[in-house]
């Protein structure tokens, strides 16, 4: 049995999430076309016969702006220890700049094989794709350069072997038949915070959040967060139609995590600045030293991954927490 880890980095909106959902045969992480989608580090899973991938999608490099920004960018400096090898991911669609040789630079100083992925290349001209390609070889001494495109799946497979084929020999970190590290309540969680980051655009920034408040065999509660009225007055939209939106389009997704149907109520709530800059501080993962320690890895049997005992516990909501303002509308999807 082969198995590692490898580390996806690269500029924010490249693509890496997409990729990472490629890569492990299914939906691992959210996607929009906006940066900073990905605030976690979170670990696409992909199973073979002879081998176990885990692939850590890493939010992308960028200056911190804020204490989320902050957070954000600490995790990726902190994911990049214990890796067997690390995925540039550029778009071939932008030229490559010195945001990517900023990222570059700190990838190849690792010492482990960095492969290059251009990705985004359907719909682009040979000869474009292949001045890209030039470009992106002369960012450093690469193991591999490989042309991709995430959202067709042209490429994948040979990256995919290219890429077990860098892996030692090892346990099974996870069970075989997870594909993501993250809780059923975070998942779904993402899963309505992507629907609603589509549905709003640019009206809303990224501090939007989304708390599953009651996970039920058939009946799961959420609130969407926002900071101010003028902002929750958005998402729910005209008479409801922008919560039920949201809604409407994370059940299917939700339905697929889960296996059978559900009663979806979203709750769109007014959480203050300052409590939201609180919780942008909080860590989304216990501090780490490497992967695996934060993995309780090799897989016992367990359903998730054990966390380091001297790790803090993961912030859980309830019902006795006090809640923050909420708007009127409660859109049941059922």
């Amino acid at each position: 049995m082969k198995s590692g880890f490898v580390a996806v980095a690269g500029r924010p909106n490249v693509g890496k999430s997409t990729l990472v959902n490629a890569l492990a045969g299914g939906k691992v992480a959210i996607v929009s076309d906006k940066p900073q989608t990905t605030r976690r580090r979170i670990f696409g899973i992909a199973n073979g016969d002879d081998y176990q991938l885990v692939l850590a999608d890493l939010p992308g490099f960028q200056r911190p702006l804020d204490p989320l920004t902050e957070h954000m960018q600490r995790t990726v400096d902190r994911s990049f220890e214990d890796v067997e090898a690390v995925l540039l991911v550029l778009s071939a669609r932008e030229r490559i700049g010195a945001g990517d040789r900023f990222v570059a630079r700190r990838v190849f100083e690792l010492g482990v094989p960095v492969i290059i992925v251009l990705n985004k290349v359907d719909r682009l001209k040979g000869g474009h794709i292949a001045t890209q390609m030039e470009a992106a070889s002369r960012l450093g001494d690469f193991h591999a350069l490989h042309p991709v495109s995430a959202k067709t799946g042209d490429g994948i497979e040979e990256l995919r072997q290219e890429l077990v084929a860098l892996l030692p020999e090892g346990p099974l970190y996870f069970p075989q038949e997870q594909r993501t590290d993250l809780p059923l309540e975070v998942q779904i969680a993402e899963l309505v915070r992507e629907q609603a980051l589509r549905l709003t655009k640019d009206e809303i920034p990224h501090a939007i959040t989304v708390e599953v408040q009651e996970l039920g065999e058939r009946v799961i509660e959420a609130d969407v967060l926002v900071e101010t009225e003028s902002q929750k007055q958005i998402v729910v939209g005209k008479g409801g139609s922008v919560v039920r939106e949201i809604g409407r389009r994370a059940r299917p997704e939700i339905e697929a995590v889960v296996g059978h149907p559900v009663y979806l109520d979203l709750r769109v709530k007014v959480k203050p600045r300052a409590k939201l800059n609180s919780w942008r501080k909080r860590p989304f993962f216990p501090a780490v030293s490497s992967f695996r320690s934060s993995r309780g890895c090799p897989a016992s049997g367990q359903s998730t991954p054990l966390r380091s005992k001297s790790a803090p516990p993961r912030w859980r909501n309830g019902r006795s927490r006090k809640t923050p303002r909420s708007s009127r509308w409660s859109w049941p999807y059922g």
